[in-house]
Parts: structure tokens; C-alpha cells; sequence
């Protein structure tokens, strides 16, 4: 704006914006189509990275899912921003060749074109009529119409797949650490392990959509699929409130039933871990979730999947926390003891808070409790005792935790280790 108002051109005035030389730029960024749009595509573009820092999305994940959405209003204003008329060609290059003379030099106006004439002599051109501008056709609209109709499109169609058939919630399990388990039932949803949802409730809210990773699939014994989460942000506090009611046990009854709705599945990286021979699952808390469908799968019938060998790491900082799944675990452990398989599964249980002595006293639990360490994992030894077992083999490495565990094993599985085995590393996402 400040270059239309220095650079003001007395012989062709229809390529000003300004309307005179020196106007005040601050005016024709609030008075032109331009200069509106442009300091909205400024600050929508501030706020929605703002928004989209860890820290924001830690702390208020609503903020950053709203704001996220402001891009369509972002598009937009980009289409009308070009729409202001602002960049012109001339239209009429032949009655009006650049340079020439015009007819009629006894105009003001035309000053420029007379030094022209003077310089240059007789030679040139003798303009037939005065230049005519015409703004250029907008073309942004071009590159962003066709991506934008296919992303409505595809919401549309995530719309109508979710809502015309609400789950049925069968069971709602209160867990230690805030942590709810829901199990639910619909007709035809066949999810493979691994694999993640978005649930959508709309009494917590009608346009907020919240990815889970299933921890249960169907099976020919049971339909129902299920999943884990812990009341951590405004959402899920909310959506944990409205399904728990006052109970003296940890087996929740609703007094009536509420709407749920569920998109999906979506392939998630640890449908990879009953791909390989060999895995190694490493979880951090909540990230456990992931690795549970595939222990459940496992219970199922692991004979149907490639997989012979099972390394689980799991580091907790709350000792209740191994309770989440300490059931499922000691099962699929008693079944491969039984089938004489007592080498498929290698568990190894991690707590991180070194305050006090605690440790798992339940006698069902004995396998867990025998498995139980205070600190935490020495990476590279493991590293190593896994390639000594498993030498001249490809391992999967799947790690759904915090952001240092993910680089450690993310550095080890690139190293090149002495006993030639393959780490083969992936990522679950993890906020």
C-alpha cells in the first residue's frame, strides 16, 4: 500500500489505487478490497498457528480444533482478495504500443511520453489512442475450488456414514487413573487391530469428532467392539461425565441410553505389529491402547497371524495404571503356557515414579508382579538381548509414548547393530 501511494502514475490513472499521490496507506488498506483481506488472511493465519503449537493443544485441545477450521473461512478470503482489481494489463497493445508517441502532445498528462519523443527522436511510434487497463481474471479460485469441493465433499460423506446408524453402547467399565473402557455394538463394523475411530457425541458437542484407538474388535465369539480413554481434556471430562452415574461398583449402568456416533476405522501404524515375525511394542501410559487390540487379537487365535514373538514394554508412572489391562494380560499369557507357547510373549513392566516401594500384590496377578521393574528401561541393552535372540531376523518396532522414548528408539533402530538383525521402527501417534 505504501508503494501505490509513492509511485503514483499521472500518465496512466488507471492503474492507481491510490487516488493521489501521498494518500495516507493506512486508508487504502481499510477502503480497499485488497488491503480488507489481506490483514484478515494476516491474522487468520495467526491464529491458526498459534492455535496449532503443542502447548495449545495440550492444554485446550477445543481451541486448536475450532481454530484449525478457520481455514475454510481462510480460502475464501484468498479467493476475494484477488478479486480487488488491483494487478491490470493493458488491453489495447496494438492501437497503444509501450513507448509510443501520443497524437496529442499538447496534453499534460503526457509528459512522460514527450521526454520520450525528445530522446528518441522521430522513430517511434505515434500511439492511436490512449491506453486501456483491464484487471486480470481472478485465477486462485482455479487451484482452490476442486480441493476444497472434494474436502466438503468428504466430511459430507463421513456425516451421513457416521450418524445414519448410532453405535450401541453395551457396557461402560471406570478404571483407575480417570480411565473409562466402552464397549459398543454396531451392525457390519468389522475393524482390524490396530486400527482407530472418531467418536462424536452430540451432547458434549455436535461438531467435535475425537479419534480413539479401538482396544477390542469384533470376533466370531463377541461383536462388540471397545476402547480406552482417560478424562484428560474439556471433552473427554465431559463425555465421561455424562456417561458414568453414582455406582458402588466399577461396572457402570445407564438410566438411559445416550447418542454416540462412530466414523471409521482408520488404518493406524500399529496394524503392522501381526505383520512381522518378531515385534516390539513399546508404550507410555494411555499409549498402551494400541498394543491392547493386538493382545486381544493374540487371545483370539493367534495361530491366523504371522506373528511368533511378542516383546511388550510398558512404563507407567501410577502403579494402578497396569490394571487397565492387567486381566487381559495374564490371560493370553496362561493360554500360550497352556498351548506350550511360554516364549511368545515377553512383557516387561516399567514404573517410572521411584517414590516408595509399591509393587502388585494380587495373587491372580503374579505374572504381572513378577514382571514389575521401578525406573526405567535401559534402551540399548534391550536393544541388544533382543538381537541376540533374535539374530539375522525383522523386528517391528511400534512405539506409542512420549516424544524421548520415540526419538531413542527411533536413533537405535537406525544404528547398525552388531548381531545383524533388522529394527524395522513405527510411529502411533501420541498427543
Amino acid at each position: 500500500m505504501v508503494s501505490f501511494s509513492v509511485r503514483f502514475s499521472d500518465d496512466f490513472p488507471a492503474l492507481n489505487v491510490a487516488q493521489y499521490r501521498g494518500q495516507d496507506p493506512r486508508m487504502l488498506i481499510v477502503s480497499t478490497v485488497p488491503g480488507i483481506t489481506g490483514v484478515l488472511l494476516v491474522l487468520l493465519l495467526f491464529v491458526m498457528c498459534t492455535a496449532s503449537t503443542y502447548c495449545v493443544r495440550v492444554s485446550n485441545y477445543e481451541i486448536f480444533w475450532y481454530s484449525h477450521h478457520l481455514f475454510m473461512v481462510f480460502y475464501v478470503t484468498l479467493i476475494v482478495h484477488v478479486s480487488g482489481g488491483t494487478l491490470k494489463y493493458q488491453s489495447n497493445v496494438k492501437a497503444h504500443p509501450p513507448g509510443c508517441i501520443p497524437s496529442n502532445l499538447s496534453s499534460g498528462s503526457w509528459t512522460g511520453h514527450r521526454d520520450a519523443r525528445e530522446r528518441g527522436g522521430g522513430s517511434q511510434k505515434v500511439c492511436r489512442e490512449e491506453a486501456l487497463f483491464q484487471p486480470h481474471f481472478p485465477q486462485t479460485w482455479l487451484w482452490i475450488s476442486a480441493p476444497l469441493c472434494w474436502y466438503c465433499a468428504e466430511r459430507f460423506y463421513r456425516f451421513i456414514r457416521s450418524s445414519a446408524d448410532p453405535v450401541i453402547i453395551v457396557s461402560i467399565i471406570s478404571h483407575p487413573c480417570d480411565v473409562i473402557e466402552l464397549h459398543m455394538l454396531r451392525r457390519g463394523f468389522k475393524p482390524r487391530p490396530g486400527q482407530y475411530i472418531l467418536v462424536n457425541c452430540p451432547r458434549v458437542s455436535s461438531f467435535e469428532n475425537h479419534p480413539f484407538t479401538l482396544t477390542s474388535c469384533p470376533t466370531e465369539k463377541s461383536e462388540t467392539f471397545g476402547i480406552h480413554f482417560r478424562a484428560l481434556g474439556d471433552w473427554t471430562s465431559r463425555f465421561s461425565q455424562l456417561l458414568l452415574q453414582p455406582s458402588d461398583s466399577s461396572m457402570i449402568s445407564m438410566k438411559q441410553p445416550q447418542m454416540v456416533y462412530v466414523d471409521g476405522p482408520f488404518s493406524g501404524a500399529s496394524e503392522e505389529v501381526l505383520n512381522y515375525e518378531v515385534s516390539l511394542c513399546v508404550a507410555g501410559g494411555i499409549g498402551i491402547t494400541p498394543f491392547a487390540c493386538v493382545l486381544h487379537a493374540l487371545l483370539d487365535d493367534w495361530r491366523q497371524y504371522k506373528l511368533r514373538r511378542l516383546y511388550l514394554v510398558w512404563v507407567c508412572r501410577e502403579l494402578q495404571a497396569f490394571y487397565w489391562f492387567a486381566d487381559l494380560l495374564c490371560s493370553l499369557s496362561e493360554r500360550l503356557w497352556q498351548e506350550n507357547r511360554p516364549d511368545f510373549l515377553n512383557v516387561q513392566l516399567y514404573l517410572s515414579d521411584t517414590q516408595g516401594l509399591q509393587s502388585i500384590g494380587e495373587e491372580r496377578y503374579r505374572f504381572l508382579s513378577s514382571r514389575l521393574q521401578i525406573g526405567r528401561p535401559n534402551w540399548k541393552v534391550l536393544f541388544q538381548e533382543i538381537g541376540r535372540a533374535n539374530h539375522l531376523k525383522k523386528v517391528g518396532v511400534f512405539c506409542c509414548g512420549p516424544k524421548g522414548i520415540s526419538r531413542v528408539l527411533h536413533a537405535l533402530c537406525n544404528s547398525s547393530p552388531r548381531s545383524q538383525t533388522v529394527f524395522e521402527y513405527n510411529k502411533e501417534s501420541f498427543i
